[in-house]
């Protein structure tokens, strides 16, 4: 029986299987929260305004991240080299927040969260023109199928659900967007500043709309569900981040689906919604589509990583065969000097030099190539001291 490996790494995360697995929970402890964020909105907006309860969600969220990060200890690791950028972020990420849970007064959150579920697909459309990273034929073959789901559920123009839908595809494209923005910031701005920002930009964004509208809360569950909104994103945003840590994003992405079991055990414990047979094929269309998009990048990357360490291994080869070459040139030059020594007379060069006429104006001899040839035939040089150019 194998052992799992369970090696740390320096900064304490756990790598191979133990860190996969803990990853896993990681990754499943955050969808978790993203359903009961949900719930808990849908629950509230019963009673108080969306904009309320949307900026709570981000005061919280800041509050967290300042106390959790200790942002006072050094405060130049949450500066940012692309500021508009980072706020046109979070400003997507302050529309699918809005969209989603405008959406939410009037669908259930399996059908919410289910059209939600297309989001990959819009990234992997648009991340060829916005970023270069262009899909291929079958790529796009799953982001046809994934938006054919997205039909499934909404069923528009056969009284399906409505202009609600509409609200959840805004949310859902807001969303595609605030990840390509992440994926593009990623590569400059530090992990803290991303999760700071996430919540600080929407909260200040939004806080004149929000103390305009707002309802004080008549008993302290509003108070203490309001301040749950906040605990559930922030800290979903902070798991999705430390699983993303432990292992690579094909790992864990399967695992993300599973907030639709979450949406419908809430939305059948707290509200009563049974998911309809048409939301219920949707999901099962738009994860089969998501799994396969997943697989073909999966493929797609590893096919270029293959690529690459082949032209370096071919450039290594051509680098070893030419060392090989220069090898067998010097082995043979110095097998055939040897040939060429043990074929010569040392008693007729000793003649061929005694005989020889000295030159009679002082010159130093110079040397001439005689070519003999040795005992299988092939020619050979020797180095022969002439006189006057003759040999």
């Amino acid at each position: 029986m194998t052992t799992p490996t369970t090696a740390s790494n320096g900064d304490g995360t756990l790598s191979g299987e133990a860190g996969h697995a803990r990853a896993i929970l990681l990754m499943i402890c955050a969808v978790a929260c993203f359903a009961f964020l949900d719930a808990t909105a849908k629950y509230l907006s019963a009673s108080l305004p969306v904009l309320q309860i949307v900026w709570m969600r981000f005061v919280i969220h800041v509050a967290l991240a300042v106390l959790i990060l200790r942002i006072w200890r050094n405060i130049t690791r949450f500066s940012t080299n692309r500021p508009i950028l980072q706020i046109g972020r979070g400003a997507m990420m302050l529309g699918t927040t809005i969209f989603n849970f405008l959406a939410l007064l009037h669908l259930q959150l399996a059908e919410a969260a289910t059209i939600l579920f297309a989001g990959p697909f819009v990234v992997a459309a648009l991340a060829g023109p916005l970023l270069g990273e262009w899909a291929g034929p079958r790529r796009w073959a799953a982001i046809a199928v994934g938006f054919l789901g997205v039909l499934v559920v909404t069923r528009p123009g056969l009284d399906g659900l409505g202009w609600p839908a509409l609200l959840s595809v805004v949310s859902m494209t807001c969303f595609a967007l605030y990840s390509l923005s992440t994926r593009v910031l990623a590569q400059t701005e530090s992990q803290d500043g991303l999760i700071l920002y996430t919540g600080l930009i929407p909260a200040i964004g939004l806080a004149p709309f929000a103390l305009s509208v707002w309802v004080w809360p008549t008993d302290p569950a509003s108070w203490l569900l309001m301040v749950l909104t906040g605990v559930f994103g922030g800290g979903g945003h902070w798991l999705l981040i430390k699983a993303h840590i432990q292992a690579p994003a094909p790992t864990l992405a399967p695992f993300m689906y599973t907030q639709i079991v979450w949406m419908i055990a809430l939305g059948w414990l707290i509200f009563a919604d049974v998911p309809t047979i048409w939301t219920l094929a949707g999901a099962g269309i738009i994860i089969s589509s998501g799994l396969y998009l997943l697989y073909r990048e999966e493929v797609t990357r590893r096919r270029a990583k293959t690529a690459s360490l082949a032209a370096s291994g071919s450039s290594g080869k051509r680098d070893s065969a030419r060392a090989k070459r220069r090898t067998w040139a010097r082995s043979r030059m110095s097998s055939s000097s040897s040939a060429t020594a043990g074929s010569i007379n040392p008693g007729q060069i000793s003649a061929r030099t005694a005989g020889a006429r000295q030159p009679s104006n002082g010159h130093t001899p110079t040397p001439s190539i005689r070519r003999n040839r040795d005992s299988i035939g092939r020619p050979i040089r020797i180095w022969l001291p002439t006189v006057g150019g003759k040999a």
